[in-house]
């Protein structure tokens, strides 16, 4: 069993509640919601471009040792 039970949380959510009201909470929800939304998107964004870049490395470094083999 943890240090604080079920209880403990509900009555900290309910001071929270009380403190910020619905609204203000909703609002922090969707603002985080959306912060973590788009850190994902560019993370996807980040790998695409590693990726291409890694193939586009690769493909450079082959062309040229194949020329000098051939010379």
């Amino acid at each position: 069993m943890g240090a604080f039970s079920i209880w403990h949380w509900l009555i900290v959510l309910l001071v929270v509640v009380l403190i910020f009201g619905t609204k203000k909470l909703r609002n922090i929800g969707s603002d985080v919601g959306g912060a973590v939304k788009s850190f994902k998107d560019s993370m996807k964004d980040e790998q695409a471009s590693e990726k291409l870049d890694d193939n586009a490395k690769s493909e450079t470094v082959e062309g040229e040792v194949t020329n000098k083999t051939r010379q």
